[in-house]
């Protein structure tokens, strides 16, 4: 699937609750945590809401990218 914006948020969606709402608004609230504008953010949204439930995950888990901690615990 192609990006909408070319930008990736620190989110991983496991332990995220599964309603379309709340991946959503946790994909929102990260955004704009990370400086977003809110062009980027409804563009990512508006394509992610423009067809199935399975299309809002994939288009939302396209533009999320999950930073592992720095810390190792080796």
């Amino acid at each position: 699937m192609k990006k909408i914006i070319k930008k990736t948020v620190n989110l991983n969606l496991i332990g995220v609750n599964g309603n379309a709402y709340a991946i959503m608004g946790v994909f929102r609230k990260q955004a704009q945590k990370e400086g977003w504008s809110k062009d980027e953010i409804k563009a990512v949204i508006d394509q992610a809401i423009s067809s199935d439930y399975d299309h809002l995950l994939a288009t939302i888990e396209n533009h999320c990218e999950p930073i592992e901690d720095s810390f190792n615990t080796d």
